[in-house]
């Protein structure tokens, strides 16, 4: 493939051509790739972008339990669909194992653990029993008492300043519990928790560990062996194992275009046998597709290869001072054409619009995403925040030089 072509066909399979319009949220997660949190507000665009999914309708899937925010690979949280909740959900639980080890260090034995678990777990089925509800962290530290151990000084600076998060992570991992968002809404980390009955996990470790890969490979189209060990957090032997598990076929570099480095020193890229076929007759479309997509849509983040959505007389672009292409993540969110990025934007709610720099000249179908992505964060959202620190105040250096770096760009072409 050449770069176009190649662009292209990842564009298609995140859905961001058109193919899942109309789709609900499950469905998107599904096929697109599950939606980074971190109460931001990406999944909420992601949801948007590929199937105009408004906002009322994301909260009334998490409502219903149509899709969920759980750790999983990695530990990291992500939004994802019903269907992959409790395979999912073993993905993450090396994580918390890990602090479990860092309990043992500070003196709390495993008998101490089970026993605050019975509780917490206890306590919560008594307050759904009670119509209480859910319960957020400091109420349950309250209810539950000594039971809760304060693990002093050296526990904060190990992470660990109480023996309750750790707890809560156990049972939510297994499914007895999980998270609800105080307000219904994703684009934020305030919670209450709430008990579970999950169905355990029908999957082997080996087998969630296929099921990721064949996953994942789906959601980008293909990846090389460093991108899909990134993404999945498996070991080397782990991640070549699940490949062979889901009969991944790797393309050789000579049949690929890098936009980093030469054919003879690509990478291979990772296939699924059905991708391979179809990716052969698969032609870039012709006409425009613009999207505005947060920085870290799963089209990047996936794989962590933002830079190589950048056309080459771009890749020298900077802005306050950063050359954009390297720098492993998006400092701002991207303007998008069939995979290409084609400009940046931020959300000014000051003045209740979109700030954005234009690489080359606009096009009338880029100016209307644009206004309809601005209406729809104005009128669902009412400000578009990156993570949950993310602020008017803390992004607007980055608003005035997408301002500014926009006075130099092309008049609209008529």
């Amino acid at each position: 493939m050449d770069t176009a072509t190649r662009l292209a066909w990842s564009w298609h399979k995140q859905g961001l051509d058109g193919s899942l319009a109309g789709s609900d949220a499950a469905t998107v997660l599904g096929t697109a790739g599950w939606a980074r949190s971190v109460g931001g507000d990406n999944p909420y665009l992601t949801l948007f972008a590929r199937a105009g999914i408004r906002r009322e309708e994301a909260d009334a899937a998490v409502a219903a339990l149509k899709i969920h925010e759980l750790p999983t690979a990695r530990g990291c949280t992500y939004v994802l669909g019903a269907e992959d909740f409790a395979w999912a959900l073993t993905l993450g639980r090396g994580a918390v194992e890990t602090t479990l080890k860092v309990l043992d260090k500070l003196g709390v034995k495993s008998a101490e653990i089970q026993s605050l678990e019975t509780q917490t777990l206890r306590l919560l089925h008594d307050s759904a029993a009670n119509g209480a509800g859910a319960l957020d962290p400091r109420q349950l530290k309250d209810q539950l008492g000594d039971a809760v151990r304060s693990l002093g000084e050296e526990g904060k600076k190990k992470g660990a300043s109480t023996t309750l998060p750790t707890v809560l992570g156990l049972l939510q991992a297994d499914g007895r519990i999980r998270r609800v968002p105080i307000n219904g809404r994703l684009d934020q980390q305030r919670y209450a928790y709430t008990a579970w009955e999950l169905p355990a996990a029908e999957e082997s470790p080996e087998q969630a560990r296929a099921k990721l890969m064949e996953n994942y490979l789906g959601w980008t189209g293909g990846a090389t062996l460093k991108q899909s060990q990134w993404f999945t957090g498996f070991t080397v032997a782990q991640t070549k194992a699940a490949i062979a598990a889901v009969n991944g076929v790797e393309v050789q570099p000579e049949k690929i275009e890098s936009v980093e480095t030469s054919a003879a020193d690509a990478p291979g890229v990772w296939m699924l046998p059905a991708d391979m076929e179809t990716s052969a007759d698969f032609k870039a479309p012709q006409e425009e597709q613009i999207q505005l997509l947060a920085g870290s849509d799963s089209l990047f983040l996936l794989r962590r290869n933002a830079a190589d959505h950048f056309a080459d007389a771009d890749r020298g672009r900077q802005l306050l001072s950063s050359t954009l292409s390297l720098q492993a993540d998006l400092p701002d969110h991207p303007i998008v054409d069939r995979g290409r990025i084609i400009g940046l934007w931020q959300y000014d709610p000051g003045r209740e619009r979109i700030a954005h720099w234009l690489f080359n000249a606009t096009t009338d179908a880029v100016q209307q995403r644009i206004l309809e992505v601005e209406a729809f964060i104005r009128e669902d959202l009412g400000d578009f925040r990156s993570f949950s620190l993310d602020s008017p105040s803390s992004r607007q250096k980055r608003i005035d030089a997408l301002n500014n770096a926009a006075e130099g760009s092309q008049p609209c072409e008529s």
